[in-house]
């Protein structure tokens, strides 16, 4: 691959390792760690990811159980978990705080599965804008005696890349949309 390629190719990577977090943190019905990767909990004055402060374990199919290092910690931890946008209300008994997710609805699997396919268009875009850089890229590379031939080839294969990195979103939004309708 062209060295002008492999700039592109990184970019439209990373962002589609963005949107695969992203849909990591969609709770899908089933009880899933990840939920928790954005909350930060204040540690002695520094927010730290709520994974360093506890173990967190999946006890059942719909329960998040979170352990603190330190027995102190549990009410910094609810307080982060309630100023999230989990949207659960933690419950603890002194030792460790446990979530317990309750049943989507069908109205709510339907709104969830909306705002995957929104976040997969949100994706798409951001690769055909990084297609468009390269594209203005590739077109100054004309006042550096780069022969139009070369041009258009590196146009063909940044397109080719875009086309594949746009069919692995759409892959992504219906395997997650499924994973969420999925009763």
């Amino acid at each position: 691959m062209d060295e002008r390629l492999k700039v592109y190719d990184g970019k439209m990577k990373k962002a589609f390792e963005y949107l695969e977090a992203d849909f990591m943190t969609i709770r899908a019905g089933r009880a899933n760690p990840h939920v928790l990767d954005k909350i930060r909990v204040d540690y002695y004055g520094t927010p730290t990811p709520i994974q360093q402060v506890g173990n967190i374990t999946v006890p059942e199919a719909r329960m998040i159980q979170i352990a603190p290092w330190e027995k102190s910690l549990i009410k910094e931890i609810e307080k982060a978990i309630l100023a999230s946008d989990v949207g659960i209300t933690p419950s603890n008994d002194g030792a460790v705080i446990r979530l317990v997710f309750p049943e989507l609805t069908e109205e709510r699997r339907k709104s969830l599965a909306k705002e995957v396919k929104k976040k997969g268009e949100d994706g798409k875009v951001a690769v055909r804008n990084i297609r468009r850089d390269g594209n203005d890229a590739f077109k100054k590379l004309a006042k550096e005696d780069v022969s139009e031939d070369q041009i258009k080839q590196l146009e063909d294969e940044l397109q080719k890349m875009t086309d594949r990195y746009i069919k692995d979103i759409d892959k992504l939004v219906d395997e997650k949309s499924k994973e969420i309708l999925t009763v």
